[in-house]
């Protein structure tokens, strides 16, 4: 049987009226929070539980000594926050590996077979649960003695943003739990309904503010709100999927945790099913799918867990994935739209990029205008044009793109011609050209287009180049147009003086974005050379030319011949590099990032030459739980490993995180190592 702790009774002596009264009114709000939030099944009026809500506030406030912080009355309480503290998770918050189809399901509960079988529990028969991938927020809820503590954000799954005050204000989040054991960590998704949603942007539009995009989006920003009272009038709910940490209470499958979560006050997913065929879970993960557009909140998927808790344990977790649940992945949704016209941009390496106007249309819960083209062969190849019906998607739901006309607008006889690329640049007007044997119509004007100045500059900013915090689209605009920078150099001169005149900047983000720039200059040198901006270089190109060069001075003084040396850069791409660094403009520009103190040498050993991981080979996938993958390669190759974008049998170790995908499987199938960031910093060493 489990063991259960009685919590201690708030508010007063027993034997004390209006101790004894304060108890009855929370007992009895908190059944009708139930009825109404959770079983959808008021008992009593609006007016009627009004009138026990407000005699228990006023009972409160004539007995100070009777507030608790988890009374009905205290949904809302405190001030607002300067910022949220980070807490660290009592258990890691783990993500779920994917499968896209049948095949890959299939294929999941055979290597669970394999699994078992090597652990001596062969022709093990298990039962699975399905139930629905609610696209929300994930949070953890403890609770003490019954009481909520503590509620946080998932974060990076050992990390998490605490938003106690916040998740208070959601009615569906039991304050207080009774019979509960001493500790109980409780794991949900927040979540905002389809409907609640519609409501929400229709009372917005209303009052002349602006609406939001989507449902999870809106979550996930009301959630995070500093002031509880904004977080409290935003219509949110929460789905509760399981439990984390717990003391004084056991059960042996997943499936009786969540019916005693749900006879405990807990919202848990709707319509779950046990099934133990494996034919039986792909149906009832096909039949989710099928019935996606009529529930009343966003889902991305199915979720199927091995029932068995002790077998889910036995099975473990690979990277930062559980061996015993995985997640059925529902196609991108798609629409048909209209395509109003074809518009084009210009990139900044002067490419003229397509992008469609469309026909509003409503894609994963959100109204799409605007999709991408891709490019002129891409756009070319799907022959799509203007005036044609076309699907459109949203590619891992959060991209649009338009993937094809539909085949009654190929048959139409007045489609209208072809599209051709500008014969103007769309930003300078400058005549644009197409080199030979290129696949892009380029706007040739590098040194002034104000299109391609706005795209180096966004480029050069961004968190994969010199990641200045705080400095995004809107600011690299603004400043390019107040004239406030001309160039990447120029962003080492702002001042928090000069941008505290500007509208909208106060003191404290001036000074802020002043430090988020003097910050960057501390980034490695392949970063630097990532963010110049050359044309073909990736970041990954540009760690192999800082690895091989070592510096900025040997790089611009190299011959094509000598660059296509480098693994991944060959002789096309090598002319362009050495061309664009013998350029003037690119050299000045050089010279004053090196003046403004930007790091122009790759610092620590040349990869394989020494160091503790000097001679291996690294392969890094998936989302990596405490930091990103950019930085667990620049450690490897510090110390001396090399890090390369395939398994293959010559790799010593893949680093893995969640949804590593193909080249987890590719490891295993190879007999790669696969480690986690934890072993990986023991490799490094103590001071790794």
């Amino acid at each position: 049987m489990p063991t259960r702790t009685a919590a201690a009774e708030p508010g007063g002596p027993a034997g004390d009226p209006p101790a004894e009264r304060a108890r009855e009114l929370r007992a009895e709000l908190e059944h009708h929070n139930h009825r109404y939030y959770v079983l959808d099944d008021p008992e009593v009026s609006d007016a009627d539980y009004d009138a026990l809500l407000n005699e228990l506030r006023e009972l409160e406030a004539a007995h100070p000594h009777l507030l608790t912080s988890d009374s009905p009355t205290q949904r809302v309480g405190a001030r607002p926050l300067d910022r949220f503290a980070q807490v660290r998770h009592l258990q890691p918050m783990l993500s779920l590996a994917n499968a896209r189809n049948a095949e890959e399901l299939r294929a999941w509960v055979v290597r669970l077979g394999n699994l078992l079988a090597k652990s001596g529990r062969d022709g093990e028969e298990l039962d699975y649960v399905i139930e629905p991938k609610i696209d929300g927020l994930a949070i953890s809820l403890v609770y003490e003695n019954g009481v909520l503590v503590r509620g946080a954000t998932r974060g990076d799954g050992e990390i998490g943003e605490e938003v106690t005050q916040n998740l208070r204000t959601i009615s569906d989040i039991p304050v207080r739990v009774a019979d509960a054991p001493p500790l109980l960590e409780v794991r949900g998704e927040v979540y905002m309904a389809r409907s609640a949603f519609a409501a929400l942007n229709e009372r917005r539009a209303g009052a002349g503010e602006a609406t939001f995009a989507n449902p999870r989006n809106s979550a996930a920003g009301s959630l995070r709100q500093l002031d509880p009272q904004i977080t409290k009038s935003r219509p949110l709910s929460i789905w509760c999927y399981g439990v984390g940490a717990v003391e004084g209470l056991e059960f042996p499958t997943h499936r009786e945790w969540l019916a005693w979560l749900e006879a405990h006050g807990f919202k848990v997913s709707p319509k779950l099913e046990v099934q133990r065929e494996v034919e039986a879970v792909v149906t009832a993960c096909e039949a989710w799918e099928e019935r996606r557009e009529s529930l009343d909140f966003e889902t991305d998927g199915a979720v199927v867990k091995v029932n068995d808790l002790e077998v889910q344990r036995s099975l473990g977790v690979v990277g930062r994935e559980p061996r015993g649940a995985i997640a059925w992945k529902f196609p991108p949704m798609t629409g048909q739209t209209v395509l109003r016209s074809i518009m084009w941009n210009v990139g900044r390496t002067g490419h003229m990029v397509p992008f469609a106007n469309l026909e509003p249309v409503q894609l994963s819960g959100a109204t799409v205008k605007l999709a991408t083209l891709h490019n002129e062969e891409d756009l070319r190849r799907k022959d799509v044009r203007e005036g044609d019906e076309v699907i459109a998607m949203r590619a891992g739901d959060v991209i649009p793109q338009v993937v094809s006309p539909t085949a009654a607008a190929q048959r139409r006889p007045d489609r209208a011609p072809p599209p051709e690329p500008p014969a103007h640049c769309p930003s300078c007007g400058t005549e644009t050209v197409k080199p030979e044997g290129s696949a892009w119509t380029i706007c040739p004007n590098r040194a002034s287009c104000p299109g391609q100045l706005f795209q180096a500059v966004k480029h050069f900013v961004h968190r994969g180049a010199m990641d200045i915090d705080g400095f995004g689209e809107k600011q690299s605009q603004r400043f390019l147009a107040d004239g406030l920078i001309a160039n990447m150099a120029d962003i080492y001169e702002l001042t928090a003086e000069r941008l505290g005149e500007l509208e909208g900047f106060g003191e404290v983000s001036a000074r802020n974005l002043v430090q988020a720039i003097d910050a960057s200059r501390e980034r490695p040198f392949h970063r630097v050379l990532f963010a110049l901006g050359v044309p073909g270089i990736g970041l990954v190109g540009a760690r192999a030319l800082a690895a091989h060069f070592r510096t900025v001075d040997a790089l611009m003084a190299a011959s094509p011949d000598e660059i296509v040396e480098v693994p991944g850069i060959g002789p096309i791409l090598a002319e362009t590099i050495a061309d664009t660094l013998a350029e003037e403009r690119t050299r000045e520009l050089i010279e004053r990032l090196r003046g403004h103190g930007l790091r122009m040498e790759e610092e620590g050993p040349a990869p394989g030459s020494e160091g503790p991981l000097a001679g291996k080979t690294f392969v890094v996938t998936g989302t990596l739980p405490s930091l990103s993958r950019e930085a667990a390669t620049e450690r490897i190759e510090a110390a001396g490993g090399k890090v390369t974008g395939s398994v293959s049998k010559r790799t010593d170790y893949l680093l893995a995180g969640a949804n590593a995908g193909t080249k987890l499987a590719k490891a295993e199938q190879v007999g790669t190592e696969v480690i986690d960031v934890a072993r990986l910093l023991e490799l490094l060493g103590a001071d790794g």
